[in-house]
């Protein structure tokens, strides 16, 4: 059986391939396809479930409970506040978080009370806490400013850097499909939109963007390379290159999940902690898409947007016409 150095051995070589850059269509279906399930999902399900930060309302948080039954709270918010929208999470082993909708000072009073009853915890126990949709809005306007001004300054030192606007209007395409398929699930699934949750959105753009500067790296260094005795097409180039870097694709990424589904799992069920796993499930997503979108997307992208340079078409005829008449002698 063919062992992973010996199967990345043959990827660099060319001697196993994968049409990726052949097959595009196929990945641009499928890009196409989750976007259109992300945003329908997300319009069916009414929306982003956006945390407190950035909707405002009370919360309370519930200490040292013996009982996690998180109906009691429900109950408990109703009797003061009927027909009050709750959130209701359970953090660590012994303690509730109850999110409500903006309360007056009265009414945070006797459900702070009314939980401690419930509960049977002393008044202290209960931390009850606001937050203004005003602040809100200004966290949701950083993010898009900070989202906007990423997006700028990397596709123009991506444009400098590769001396082409090509390489970075696929770059961007690739970012663009991961914000859009991370962001989908978040939407799709109903997990909650966080300022943590942000941090993870930005922080996986750069990752992607990382893994896909390596392969484009490789791109130029093969396209650089075919001279006058060409024996491949640009898109082959192009297709070689992603070949080449596939497995250190594969085990970056393989590397980098593996801790992060760690801190998820740690997180979400031995911690209970919202903000790590907030910021690890936006990166756990955006890894995987990431990956994918470097080697179905970017690549691909690349070589379509250039497919039509009469240079190139030039090249590919002379290396078509040169096969056949190989193969007729």
């Amino acid at each position: 059986m063919r062992s992973f150095a010996q199967f990345g051995n043959d990827l660099y070589t060319g001697k196993l391939s994968f049409n990726f850059v052949g097959r595009r269509v196929l990945w641009y279906s499928i890009a196409i396809a989750l976007i259109i399930v992300a945003v329908v999902g997300t319009i069916g399900r009414g929306g982003f479930a956006f945390g407190i930060e950035f909707t405002g309302g009370s919360q309370f948080t519930v200490s040292d409970v013996a009982e996690q039954d998180q109906s009691i709270a429900q109950n408990a918010v109703a009797t003061v506040v009927p027909g009050a929208v709750t959130r209701i999470a359970v953090i660590g082993g012994d303690t509730l978080r109850i999110q409500t909708d903006q309360l007056t000072n009265r009414e945070s009073d006797d459900v702070r009370d009314a939980l401690a009853q419930a509960y049977n915890v002393n008044s202290s126990d209960v931390d009850a806490s606001f937050v203004g949709a005003t602040w809100g809005q200004d966290i949701t306007s950083s993010a898009i400013r900070a989202l906007i001004i990423f997006l700028v300054l990397a596709g123009v030192v991506m444009a400098i850097y590769f001396r082409t606007w090509k390489m970075s209007l696929a770059a961007m395409i690739a970012l663009l499909h991961d914000l859009a398929i991370t962001a989908g699930a978040y939407g799709v699934f109903g997990f909650e939109v966080t300022p943590a949750a942000m941090i993870g959105f930005l922080t996986i753009l750069g990752y992607s963007l990382y893994d896909t500067v390596v392969v484009f790296d490789k791109i130029r260094e093969n396209t650089s390379e075919d001279g006058g005795g060409l024996t491949r097409t640009f898109a082959e180039s192009v297709n070689l290159a992603v070949n080449q870097t596939l497995v250190r694709s594969i085990n970056t990424s393989v590397v980098a999940i593996l801790p992060v589904g760690s801190i998820l799992f740690i997180g979400s069920v031995l911690l209970g902690a919202g903000t790590l796993r907030d910021i690890a499930l936006a990166l756990f997503i955006g890894m995987l898409v990431g990956t994918y979108s470097t080697i179905f997307i970017a690549a691909p992208v690349y070589a379509h947007l250039r497919q039509n340079e009469p240079e190139l078409k030039k090249q590919e005829a002379r290396i078509v016409a040169s096969r056949k008449a190989s193969a007729t002698n």
